[in-house]
């Protein structure tokens, strides 16, 4: 079974710290699938993923636009696993019950602290992990870098 990692953004914006996970997982030969509620801002974070320097290229690319399971990270706002992903993101309030994370090494859980909704809701999915057994950690960045700050049933 894997785990949940809940991150709170206070300081890097959704994108940096997308791409400081990703490029870590795809230099592991993991393969991610990013969901959220809307496609226009996965197609947002597409083009951010683009823009990133040539060193560090994150081949990647939106579902049901060609080649799903070839893609080592994917974008969707569905539940199902094209690219047979062992780290599943989630962004912009996208839940998981906590049995997906059987099936995962990891579950990245990346909220806005500045948002209200997005604390209540990290919130509420870190209780859901933890009272499933679920191994939950919290990272704050809130010293300028990231620190884990708490843990369930470790």
């Amino acid at each position: 079974m894997g785990k949940a990692m809940f991150y709170h953004l206070t300081r890097n914006p959704l994108e940096v710290t997308a791409r400081n996970l990703l490029t870590r997982a795809y230099a592991q030969g993991l393969r991610v699938r990013i969901r959220g509620h809307d496609p226009a801002r996965l197609d947002w974070l597409d083009q951010a993923l683009w823009q990133g320097d040539k060193a560090g290229f994150l081949p990647h690319g939106i579902a049901g636009r060609g080649h799903d399971a070839d893609q080592p990270i994917l974008l969707t706002t569905q539940d199902h696993d094209p690219n047979g992903a062992q780290i599943l993101m989630l962004i912009d309030n996208a839940e998981a019950a906590p049995d997906v994370v059987a099936d995962l090494e990891r579950l990245w859980v990346l909220f806005d602290g500045n948002d209200p909704d997005s604390l209540s809701q990290a919130r509420a999915q870190w209780k859901a992990m933890a009272a499933a057994g679920v191994t939950a950690e919290y990272w704050s960045e809130d010293s300028g870098r990231w620190e884990m700050k708490a843990q369930t049933n470790a």
